[in-house]
């Protein structure tokens, strides 16, 4: 009996020797998830991808040249608009030798008239001809058919002025754009605060400015306020008037944005106004050496500035500026040279062409040089080979 029992267990021993041994045990379910969860954002980054895909941005914008001029020439900007407007309603006479914006008296916010005088005479002397001939054109020039007039003189004089004139409407000079109201304290003040300084920065400025002297108004916004519960849209918040500005502290200019010279300059600005030496008549009738003279004669405002406002508001016609690096580039990619070349190779402030040169060329358009001026900046944007 004992024997038999000690031969069953040897065999049990023998049978297991041989068994392979069982694997170790998987571990537990929740061990695995939170192996999972641990590398799904892993996975997740490198399979997401955006659900609308991006488009690339170019680097030159549409319709921008690539000579800028400063800021505070806003309405370069307007090139965007090809669409030619409705003529205004009112129809005026204009000359392309005076002020032909609609200017508002900084004071008292009254619409000045500009003062009637004798058409200017030409410069190849008395009885000519050609003396006749601009008088009667003053006569008879409107804010409606100006730009038409100086448009077809411009061609007349260089053909290849055509393309850049079909491509571009000069919104500056047209009907709707004389008629605005202009109040040349706010324009020389916008000047000023937009040197030196991006577009955005010197609205937010002037806005807190605005906001100084508007201290009911809830926002810094010169666009008009959202109707109120009878639907009667609130005003926006008006400019400051010069004497106002004259009397705030320069601390308190400060706190807009301004810099110490800034807020200098433009208290400066305010008491010419205030004290007559400039002024909204003055800036209407003066000749344009006259307005020159004494815009030059404010700090803080110069020969470039002065010519900036003469041109975009004074609407003056014959205005030309040899400093605006904009306008050389344009002027000598518009006789034909390579301006890419001449960029490389330097040069200065003259590196494209020389002011002699520019004052050259751009005599034959008189009295319109602003308006060739004007489109000088968007030669670059149109193809004026075709008409060589």
């Amino acid at each position: 009996m004992a024997s038999r029992r000690s031969a069953r267990l040897a065999s049990l021993v023998t049978n297991a020797a041989t068994v392979e041994p069982a694997p170790p045990p998987a571990p537990p379910a929740a061990s695995r998830k939170r192996k999972a969860v641990t590398q799904a954002p892993a996975a997740e980054e490198t399979k997401k991808a955006p659900s609308t895909p991006r488009k690339k941005r170019s680097k030159k914008l549409d319709g921008v040249p690539e000579t800028l001029t400063p800021a505070e020439v806003k309405l370069i900007a307007e090139g965007a608009h090809t669409q030619k407007p409705r003529p205004a309603a009112v129809s005026r006479l204009a000359d392309p030798n005076r002020t032909n914006a609609v200017l508002r008296s900084p004071k008292t916010s009254r619409i000045i008239a500009p003062t009637a005088v004798e058409p200017i005479p030409s410069k190849l002397g008395a009885g000519s001809k050609s003396t006749s001939l601009a008088a009667t054109a003053t006569t008879t020039t409107t804010t409606t058919s100006i730009l038409e007039e100086a448009c077809a003189h411009l061609i007349k004089v260089d053909a290849r002025m055509k393309p850049l004139i079909d491509a571009h409407h000069c919104r500056i000079f047209s009907p709707e754009g004389l008629a605005e109201q202009i109040d040349p304290f706010e324009a020389l003040c916008s000047s000023i605060i937009s040197q030196q300084v991006s577009g955005a920065a010197a609205k937010t400025i002037k806005n807190r400015f605005i906001a100084l002297f508007n201290p009911t108004t809830t926002t810094t916004s010169t666009e008009p306020a959202a109707p109120t519960d009878n639907n009667t849209p609130t005003p926006p918040p008006t400019f400051p008037r010069p004497a106002d500005v004259a009397s705030t502290p320069l601390e308190t200019l400060r706190t807009a944005g301004l810099s110490q010279r800034k807020a200098e300059y433009i208290q400066g600005l305010a008491t010419e106004f205030t004290a007559g030496t400039l002024s909204a008549q003055l800036l209407a009738d003066a000749p344009y050496e006259e307005v020159l003279a004494r815009l030059t004669a404010v700090r803080g405002l110069g020969q470039w500035s002065a010519e900036m406002f003469a041109c975009f508001a004074l609407k003056r016609l014959d205005v030309f500026s040899t400093g605006d690096l904009g306008v050389q580039r344009g002027m000598a990619a518009f006789v034909g040279r390579d301006v890419a070349k001449l960029k490389a190779r330097g040069g200065g402030k003259w590196k494209y062409m020389g002011e002699k040169e520019m004052v050259e060329v751009a005599e034959r358009f008189r009295p319109y040089r602003s308006l060739f001026m004007w489109y000088m900046w968007r030669v670059e944007e149109t193809d004026v080979s075709t008409m060589e």
